[in-house]
């Protein structure tokens, strides 16, 4: 899982956030199209870095989380689909969950609906080249073993149709899941992110289940929203960070009185869902997952020889998910807030009241009023929904604690290269990209006011290991090849 001295000298090539299978909607009125344009180049990617020579024995290509967007899709089983965890009335409105037997399923759709991305994949693998997923806060059902196995069957069979004389177990090997971070001494500390995000954070990174039923992985905050609001209204998956109270507010009125109706209904029932999570964290169950994430993180020190008390310094720096706390909770639904305007609307009308028959309430409607504008502009202070500036501020503790040339990140799909301490951190950016609908326009459409479809990143980060030092190249995938951005480029002694 973590390896500081490879029996191979690799170079690396690090991308993030693919989230295939994000279009996968079963039933719904409007689903998401991703963009067929991003594939083709990803594609292109994969077979211009196997056809091109490493500088090291081979490339071995870490993808930093959200490779495969299990959260992200809704599948319904087929009549010939066999599932064996019976769906709860929840899954039975929103599609499958993250059972072990769900999350196979899932696979297999996003296999049959990425097939030639699959197959590109699997001739990088075959060519004598190395994969590692890391696993982000998407694709955390990569937790089950079986899942594992699936993926590498996946792949094995899709190069062995081009190579009957493929070894199975020799192409499998080469195949490795890190459900917390990659490491390699000196030259790049990797991880996806979405631990110092308290909307998407896990409570326990090497025991991701769930403790009110042990049978599913733990579900975040934002999952949770993502089924219960987002996707069976038609919003857009990203874009919230950048609006507030007001534009639900607005998309409220826009709805009409059934469809606001509805929408507070979602909320309602997402809000009541969040409760019922955070009751479990505090059961029997909790505390057996709790003792199980201590004895793999203590596995783990063992393995790699990196030492326990380094990696509760890690967690050290993770963010507490949002939904163990009732604050938190509705802090997150943008409650408090509307509880505060509430609050303010009420002590207004009843001094307008009073001073109707008594006046001389005037500075009291004036302390109001700046009372709650305080208050409003404090508790949105303290909600940051974006997570990238604490990103930026943990690489560098990271870089102390693992060092590296390169800390690497992905999960909030914007590419970014700076300092952070002695080290370089990079947010590979993301190759997820969806198209517009025909009729999606900002007027009737209930993601308007949220942007729309945007081109990805497809950027990428390439680095080699030479006598001289680590170098790094940032790039941009075009129709031409790689462009290299003007950051990282130096060399770094390793």
């Amino acid at each position: 899982m973590v390896s500081a001295t490879p029996a191979l000298e690799e170079s690396l090539i690090v991308f993030s956030d693919v989230h295939l299978g994000s279009d996968i909607h079963d039933g719904a009125a409007r689903r998401a199209r991703r963009s067929a344009e991003v594939d083709r180049d990803l594609i292109r990617l994969l077979e211009h870095y196997r056809a091109q020579p490493p500088s090291a024995d081979r490339w071995r290509i870490v993808i930093a989380g959200d490779f495969i967007d299990f959260i992200g899709m809704t599948v319904t089983p087929r009549p010939s689909d066999l599932v064996e965890t019976s769906l709860t009335d929840e899954e039975q409105q929103h599609g499958l969950g993250s059972a072990c037997d769900h999350a196979r399923l899932k696979l297999r759709r996003v296999a049959t609906r990425h097939a030639d991305v699959f197959a590109a994949l699997g001739r990088f693998v075959a060519a004598g080249n190395a994969l590692t997923i890391v696993h982000g806060n998407h694709d955390i059902e990569f937790h089950w073993d079986a899942v594992k196995d699936d993926f590498r069957a996946a792949l094995f069979e899709l190069a062995r149709m081009e190579r009957r004389d493929l070894d199975r177990d020799v192409f499998q090997s080469r195949i490795e899941f890190n459900p917390w971070f990659f490491y390699r001494d000196g030259v790049a500390y990797i991880e996806h992110g979405h631990q110092y995000d308290p909307f998407c954070a896990t409570d326990h990174i090497m025991a991701p289940l769930s403790p009110a039923d042990p049978r599913r992985v733990a579900r975040a905050f934002c999952e949770t929203l993502l089924r219960f609001v987002v996707r069976p209204t038609g919003m857009k998956d990203h874009g919230h960070e950048h609006v507030g109270i007001a534009y639900y507010l607005r998309l409220g009125a826009r709805l009409g009185i059934s469809g606001g109706a509805s929408l507070g209904v979602r909320f309602a029932r997402a809000v009541a869902e969040m409760f019922r999570l955070r009751r479990a964290h505090f059961s029997e169950t909790a505390a057996i997952l709790r003792a199980e994430h201590d004895e793999r993180v203590a596995k783990l020190a063992e393995a790699t020889r990196v030492g326990v008390e380094r990696l509760r310094a890690l967690l050290s720096l993770q963010a507490p998910p949002l939904g163990k706390s009732i604050r938190g909770i509705l802090a997150g639904v943008l409650l408090d807030r509307l509880a505060l305007a509430l609050a303010a609307t009420i002590a207004c009308i009843v001094l307008a009241v009073y001073s109707a028959f008594h006046g001389h309430a005037l500075w009291g409607l004036a302390g109001v009023l700046v009372t709650w504008s305080l208050l409003n502009r404090w508790l949105s202070r303290q909600r940051t929904v974006d997570p990238g500036a604490n990103m930026v501020e943990r690489a560098a503790h990271l870089a102390r604690l693992f060092p590296a040339a390169f800390v690497v990140m992905g999960h909030t799909h914007v590419p970014l290269a700076v300092p952070a301490g002695d080290a370089t951190y990079v947010n590979v950016g993301s190759w997820a990209e969806d198209v517009a609908d025909d009729d999606d326009d900002s007027a009737g459409h209930p993601g308007a006011g949220v942007p729309g479809p945007y081109r990805a990143a497809r950027t990428h980060l390439v680095i080699h290991v030479r006598a001289d030092g680590t170098h790094a190249q940032f790039c941009a995938w075009e129709d031409s090849g790689p462009r290299v951005l003007p950051a990282p480029a130096a060399a770094r002694e390793s």
